[in-house]
């Protein structure tokens, strides 16, 4: 009875000297989604509405395709297709618009040194990219400007251009930025014309790897398409496409997704190019 006492005691102390401790900071996790939707230039979209059009298009691809078919396997098989659809349309619009960026971006750096060898600060060189800037950064820097002229904290206002533009060439540009601004000196001009230089010899290379490298991923997307095409018409001759509502019809359509989805993701990693990460982000 004394040793069950003394154990409940020490306990009890034991939580009122934790209950003294510092608490931990709370760790916030951003969602997956979020860091795709910004780099596909929808930051306003949250991943919630998104999962929410993943579902719907699900539903609306297995509903067609089970009017179409009366076959409940075949019609889930589409909507596991109609509810990656969209995230398919989010990945390509990302990746048209880094290489938009990309284009562009050594053009807005011969501007930002002009402007800079003209006798404008590089604040106000910057703002001035919203008006005679390559047309699609303009809207992020319209944005900076804005943040600029109502905070007046150069640092703050170079976060949130990085927050809009959600690319790796961008994070580079506005992070060689932050260092000439905070270092100074009378070089800056030199910095940004090697700067632009070697973004245009970047994006030249990378552009000729990315034709040759089309060729590897159109060929895998076709050879996944192919068959579930066919499929897709074989819903249109009722005493075919019943065969698939068989244990063995089922089997032969999870296999075949299977094979598809592991054939479709090892060409691209094959003919994938290296993915630019982002720094300091």
């Amino acid at each position: 009875m004394g040793a069950l006492l003394g154990l409940v005691l020490g306990v009890g102390l034991l939580l009122v000297w934790s209950s003294t401790w510092p608490a931990a900071p709370a760790r916030t996790r951003q969602p997956r989604l979020q860091p795709l939707l910004a780099r596909a230039g929808l930051p306003d979209v949250s991943p919630a509405g998104f999962v929410v059009v993943c579902v719907v298009t699900a539903v609306a691809a297995t509903t067609v395709v089970l009017l179409a078919s009366r076959t409940v396997p075949v019609a889930l098989a589409f909507g596991v297709m109609g509810a990656y659809l969209p995230v398919a349309l989010l990945r390509g619009r990302a990746e048209r618009r880094q290489r938009e960026f990309a284009e562009v971006w050594p053009e807005a750096v011969d501007n930002l040194a002009s402007a800079v060898r003209a006798g404008m600060s590089l604040p106000e060189a910057l703002a001035a990219l919203a008006e005679r800037g390559p047309e699609p950064l303009r809207r992020a820097f319209a944005g900076f400007a804005l943040d600029y002229q109502v905070g007046g904290r150069f640092a703050v206002a170079l976060d949130r251009l990085k927050e809009r533009l959600a690319d790796p060439v961008g994070d580079r540009v506005v992070e060689s930025l932050r260092v000439a601004r905070e270092v100074g000196g009378g070089d800056l001009g030199r910095l940004l014309r090697s700067l632009s230089g070697y973004l245009r010899d970047d994006a030249r290379t990378r552009s000729e790897l990315q034709s040759r490298q089309s060729w590897t991923v159109n060929g895998a997307r076709l050879a996944v398409a192919a068959p579930w095409l066919v499929l897709l018409l074989l819903c249109f001759q009722p005493d075919v496409i019943q065969r698939y509502a068989t244990g063995a019809g089922v089997v032969v359509l999870a296999t075949g997704g299977l094979l598809c989805a592991a054939a479709y993701r090892l060409m691209v990693r094959i003919g994938r190019l290296p993915v630019e990460r982002r720094i300091l982000s």
